[in-house]
C-alpha cells in the first residue's frame, strides 16, 4: 500500500501533495517548533480536521516534508552529475552552480529547512534527517575530488561542505541581503551565480591541481 507521502508525490494536486507543499513551505519559514499544523491548514485553506485525517500530527508531517525535500535534491543532483559528467573541473563547477541555484532559489525551503536543522538551538522531535554525509560524498565524487564516494577524504568533504553552505545561505538569505546590497530579485540572483563562482572555482580547481601535483 501507498504511504501519504508516496501518493502526495504521485499526485501533487490532491489534497495530499497540496498539503505536503504548504508543509514544505512553512516549516522552511519557521522551523519545526515555530511552526503548527493550524498554520499549514491555513495555507492550504482546510481546517484542521482535514489535515490530521490526510497526515496525522506535526511530526508525522515534518517527517514527509524532510523526506520529500531529501529525494528531490538526490534527484537534483543526480541530473547535474548527468549533466557536468567528464567536463573539466571548472566547467563541471560553472555549470552546477548555475543549475543548482536556480534550483534552490525556486525552491527556497530545502535551503531553509537545511540550515534550520544545521543551526538551530532545539531539535524536532524525529529521528528523521536530511542525508548530509550521503550528498557530501556524492557531490565529491561527481566533481571528481575523489574517486570513491564511500571513502571522501576530511578535506574533500569539508571543501564540499564550503560550496553547499555558501549556496544555501545566499538561497536563505535573499530577504535580508538584497535591501541591504539594494538589488531586485534576478540581479541579485545573477549576482549570487557570479560571486560563488569567483570564489569556488578558482579555489576548487587550484585544489585539484595541487592534490594532483602532489600525487
Amino acid at each position: 500500500m501507498a504511504t501519504p507521502l508516496e501518493k502526495a508525490r504521485n499526485d501533487p494536486g490532491s489534497m495530499k501533495g497540496r498539503i505536503l507543499k504548504a508543509a514544505r513551505q512553512v516549516f522552511g519559514e519557521y522551523g519545526f517548533h515555530g511552526t503548527t499544523t493550524r498554520m499549514i491548514a491555513e495555507a492550504v485553506g482546510i481546517d484542521i480536521s482535514t489535515l490530521h485525517y490526510h497526515w496525522g500530527d506535526k511530526g508525522d508531517l515534518y517527517e514527509a516534508a524532510v523526506l520529500d525535500i531529501t529525494e528531490d535534491l538526490r534527484l537534483k543532483l543526480i541530473e547535474v552529475e548527468r549533466v557536468i559528467h567528464g567536463r573539466p573541473l571548472a566547467v563541471r563547477m560553472d555549470m552546477a552552480i548555475d543549475l543548482m541555484t536556480d534550483y534552490l532559489f525556486e525552491s527556497p525551503e530545502i535551503s531553509n529547512l537545511i540550515l534550520f536543522r544545521y543551526f538551530g538551538k532545539t531539535r524536532p522531535q524525529t529521528h528523521f534527517d536530511f542525508h548530509v554525509p550521503e550528498f557530501i560524498s556524492d557531490i565529491a565524487r561527481s566533481m571528481d575530488l575523489c574517486k570513491n564516494q564511500k571513502n571522501a577524504p576530511v578535506e574533500v568533504r569539508m571543501q564540499v561542505l564550503t560550496l553547499m553552505n555558501a549556496i544555501h545561505s545566499f538561497i536563505s538569505g535573499e530577504n535580508f541581503f538584497r535591501p541591504m546590497l539594494g538589488l531586485e530579485k534576478e540581479p541579485y540572483r545573477k549576482r549570487v551565480k557570479e560571486t560563488l563562482k569567483f570564489i569556488l572555482i578558482p579555489a576548487f580547481s587550484g585544489t585539484k591541481r595541487r592534490d594532483e601535483a602532489a600525487a
